[in-house]
C-alpha cells in the first residue's frame, strides 16, 4: 500500500511523516500493495486532524479524527480503520464462511451477482440546471435537505453539496481515473 501525506495549515515534518507511515502500515495485511491511502493533515486553532481515504474496489474506507496532539489523532484514525476493515471482514466471513479477506474484497466488489442487494424504496428524476455552488445551497436550504446534487456551471460537472455536522458545507467534486 502506497501512503500519501500531506497537510493543510502544518508543515509536515519527516518524522510525523514516518509516523502515520508506520502507523498506517499496520492495514497492509488486509489491503492489497497496488492501493493508495490518502492522508491528510491539518490544524485548526488546537485541534489536530487526521483523515484518511483509501478507495478499495466499490468501497471508500475513510477515517477522521480530531485531537490535541497530532500523533494522537494518527493513532485514533489507525484504530478507527481497523473496526472499519474488522466489520467488513466479518461481514465478509460470514457470507463466504473463512475464504481470505484479500481475495474476497476484489471479488465481491467487481461480480454483480456476489455484490450484497440493496432494496430501493424510491427513485427520483430531476432535470440538471447548471447553477453555482451558492445557488446549490440555497436550493438545498429552499427543499430542507442536507444534500443537493446539481451541474457546476463552473466546473461543468456534476457536484454534490451537503450539510456538515459542524454547520458547514462540503462541495464532492467527481475525480475520475
Amino acid at each position: 500500500m502506497r501512503i500519501e501525506v500531506r497537510g493543510r495549515n502544518i508543515q509536515v515534518t519527516e518524522a510525523l511523516k514516518d509516523y502515520a507511515e508506520k502507523r498506517l502500515s499496520k492495514l497492509e495485511r488486509f489491503i492489497d500493495e497496488n492501493r493508495v491511502a490518502h492522508v491528510s493533515l491539518s490544524v485548526e486553532g488546537d485541534s489536530h486532524r487526521v483523515e484518511v481515504t483509501i478507495p478499495l474496489n466499490g468501497v471508500i474506507l475513510r477515517g477522521e479524527e480530531d485531537s490535541e496532539d497530532m500523533y494522537r489523532s494518527v493513532d485514533l484514525v489507525v484504530d478507527k480503520l481497523e473496526r472499519q476493515i474488522n466489520k467488513h471482514k466479518t461481514k465478509l466471513y460470514r457470507r463466504y464462511r473463512g475464504a481470505g479477506l484479500k481475495k474476497l474484497v476484489s471479488e465481491s466488489l467487481e461480480s454483480k451477482e456476489k455484490v450484497e442487494e440493496f432494496k430501493i424504496v424510491r427513485t427520483k428524476r430531476f432535470a440538471l440546471k447548471p447553477m453555482d455552488v451558492e445557488e446549490a445551497v440555497m436550493q438545498m436550504n429552499l427543499l430542507g435537505h442536507n444534500f443537493f446534487v446539481f451541474f457546476n456551471a463552473d466546473s461543468e460537472e456534476v457536484n454534490v453539496v451537503y450539510c456538515r455536522r459542524d454547520g458547514n458545507y462540503g462541495l464532492i467534486e467527481p475525480e475520475f481515473e
